[in-house]
Order: structure tokens, then C-alpha cells, then sequence
């Protein structure tokens, strides 16, 4: 299983840049894909932390309890994706403006 989390880290973003190239509109996807991932994302942050504001708990016990959250964990993971598919592109781009 953590084969498949590292080979999924490295070729997926790969995959989303060749995507992106072929096809204009998945550049459009992948960036709505990531605002509405952050959007996702923070707010579970936020609530999780409130909640433990608001009930005066221990902070470092029941934070945990956000990775039980699927959502969490999915717009988390998609959001690791995306930056390193930005990162891919940025160096791509960078590369081929500086060997012309």
C-alpha cells in the first residue's frame, strides 16, 4: 500500500500535466478542483479547531479526530497532488523559456 502512495505522488501529477497539455479544459478542471479543495479543506480545519475552542478540550487528542474525516482526507490529498502538478509545470516552463 505505500508503494502505491508514493508511485500515485509521483505520476499522477505527471499524468495531470500531460492531461493539461492535450487538453485546455482539464487546466480549467484541475484548477476549480483545487479552489473548491481548499475551500473544503479549510473550513473542516476551522470547525475542528472552533469545536475545540468551544468546548475547552484537549487540543492535541481530539484534533486527531479530523483524519477520520473523509473529505478531509480526500481534498487534503488532492490538494498535495495539485501543488506538485503546479511545481512540474512551473519547472517545465522554466526550463523550455530558458533553452530557447
Amino acid at each position: 500500500m505505500k508503494i502505491l502512495l508514493i508511485l500515485g505522488s509521483i505520476f499522477i501529477p505527471l499524468l495531470m500535466v500531460v492531461l493539461q497539455r492535450k487538453w485546455l479544459k482539464s487546466q480549467k478542471f484541475f484548477h476549480l478542483a483545487a479552489i473548491l479543495s481548499a475551500l473544503i479543506f479549510g473550513n473542516i480545519s476551522s470547525t475542528a479547531i472552533y469545536n475545540i475552542i468551544k468546548d475547552d478540550t484537549v487540543f492535541m487528542t481530539n484534533i486527531h479526530s479530523i483524519f477520520l474525516n473523509p473529505f478531509f482526507l480526500i481534498t487534503g490529498a488532492y490538494l498535495g497532488l495539485y501543488v506538485l502538478y503546479i511545481l512540474i509545470l512551473q519547472f517545465f516552463n522554466q526550463w523550455f523559456r530558458d533553452n530557447i
